[in-house]
């Protein structure tokens, strides 16, 4: 028999038994391994079609004995590596990948794949005869250097194995890699070298991983989805704390991405002489993959807020500019706004037997509130009485019934509504939601009612065109029987208009 494969001690070992066991395993591997993992099989193919040529041309005899030993060396490696190949994927994809939930990692795969083929060759070099011992104290020199070398490269494979033991984050986890709060993203893998992490710019950057097992690590997934968000805002120190903080929680309902429970909630952070008085606000997310998005629709939101109730932003100035302004400019400036909301107002037809100079006298009277996008402008059942109409944007009229919204109407540019609460003083019978940004001219209920005094008549047409909305409004609830009746005559409402406003 020719001297192929050495045991230690001389004697040679069964090829034939030895090829039949790496068939069975190979086998095993193609029956069990999935489908996907299937193409892993080549490399334990290929090397068991290597060590079967070797064997074919040894039987040549053609090389003298240290080249035949030699390759026979190779043949046997190539068997060996092959086996070992085979039972890896059999261990990890087909063993452990059913009973570890998400898999075994791929570092410590590729770990045990590498100390499989190391074992296997210093296994090979004893069957051939040569001690591993000998070999390795010879080589002192060699090994020390390698080792130097190698440093780094040991550093992150062991500061990687360290990492999937410890799991501080896993593929799929939104993390911080270090002290820079732009150095965020989301983790693709860890293998043994470095940790992959894709960024919100969609840049995919590459972490050595004994760079990142000595930096602080900010998890944003764990122990749950929900991370708080910090925005920082100005407002003049002349207005009440109290005042600001409801402002801005109340602007932060329904916000993208804000939370309603944990609340959000708001701290007197700071004095800033330069800048008033700088507020914290803290509110929970979970959608971290749009925190920009929702960082600044939370601000629009809050301007929104700002600027409805007056409150300025203010900035730290640097410089000082004096400006005189006459009087016909004042009134050049105040006309064109009275402009504007004229020709708002005369597209309204509940105005629409006013003369100009009624109209004009009540567009002096109207002041403008602007709202964002999503927003909720009035609720149903809130007390009011003030008439908004539409000077820019869209509304949606709704209200809520058992387990369904119903939507009632959608009112653009030069609509109205809220007069329910306006002419006769009840609770409001709808929800006003913002479809787009909104710029609202609101009359107030001291300007209806010189209104009306003026022009009694006009109650007329106002209950007219209430009894009308209130009769479109039933019919859109009549589907649901959960929903109040909200008609009433015209003879009622003009009477309950009558009362309100003391005619």
């Amino acid at each position: 028999m020719h001297p192929l494969i050495f045991t230690p001690g001389g004697a040679l070992w069964s090829s034939e038994l030895t090829a039949v066991a790496l068939v069975v395993a190979l086998l095993l591997a193609l029956a069990l391994l999935h489908p996907a993992r299937g193409r892993a099989l080549r490399s334990p193919l290929i090397l068991l079609v290597a060590h079967v040529a070797l064997l074919a041309f040894l039987q040549f005899d053609v090389l003298t004995a240290e080249p035949q030993r030699a390759v026979a060396f190779v043949s046997l490696l190539a068997l060996l590596a092959s086996g070992g190949r085979a039972l890896v994927l059999l261990v990890f994809d087909v063993i452990l990948t059913r009973r570890a939930q998400g898999g075994v990692p791929r570092i410590v795969r590729d770990t045990a794949q590498g100390g499989v083929y190391v074992a296997l060759f210093f296994l090979a070099l004893q069957a051939s005869g040569v001690e591993p011992g000998s070999l390795l104290t010879t080589s002192a020199l060699l090994t020390a250097a390698l080792g130097l070398s190698l440093q780094d490269t040991l550093g992150n494979l062991f500061a990687g194995l360290a990492i999937q033991m410890q799991r501080p984050f896993a593929p799929g986890d939104w993390i911080q890699f270090d002290d820079k709060t732009t150095h965020v993203g989301r983790v693709l893998e860890i293998n043994w070298r470095a940790t992959r992490v894709v960024t919100l710019d969609e840049v995919e950057v590459t972490v050595p991983n004994g760079m990142i097992a000595k930096a602080p690590i900010m998890n944003y997934t764990r122990p749950s989805s929900v991370s708080r968000r910090s925005l920082y805002v100005f407002a003049p120190s002349d207005v009440a704390p109290h005042e600001v903080h409801a402002a801005i929680v109340a602007a932060l309902e329904g916000s993208l991405g804000v939370l309603e429970l944990p609340a959000p909630t708001v701290v007197t952070n700071r004095f800033v002489p330069e800048s008033g008085m700088e507020y914290w606000v803290r509110f929970f997310t979970d959608r971290f993959d749009l925190r920009d998005r929702v960082d600044g629709e939370a601000r629009d939101r809050i301007w929104y807020a700002f600027r409805r109730l007056g409150i300025s932003l203010p900035a730290t100035q640097r410089r000082v500019l004096v400006e005189q302004l006459t009087d016909e400019m004042r009134d050049r400036e105040k006309a064109t706004w009275i402009e504007r909301r004229l020709r708002t107002i005369s597209r309204v037809s509940l105005f629409a037997e006013l003369t100009e100079a009624e109209k004009r006298a009540l567009a002096e009277d109207c002041r403008l509130r602007l709202y964002a996008a999503g927003e909720v402008v009035m609720r149903r059942g809130d007390t009011g009485n003030e008439l908004f109409v539409l000077d820019r944007g869209e509304v949606i009229l709704s209200a809520q019934g058992e387990g369904r919204t119903i939507e009632l109407a959608r009112l653009s540019a030069g609509g109205f509504f809220g007069e329910r609460g306006a002419m006769t003083g009840e609770p409001r019978m709808a929800t006003v939601t913002a479809a787009t940004d909104l710029e609202l001219l609101v009359v107030s209920h001291a300007a209806l009612q010189r209104m009306l005094s003026e022009k009694p008549a006009i109650a007329d047409t106002l209950s007219r065109a209430l009894a009308d909305r209130l009769l479109d409004v039933e019919r859109k609830l009549a589907a649901d029987e959960s929903m109040p009746s909200a008609v009433e005559s015209q003879t009622e409402l003009l009477q309950r208009i009558r009362r309100f406003f003391s005619l």
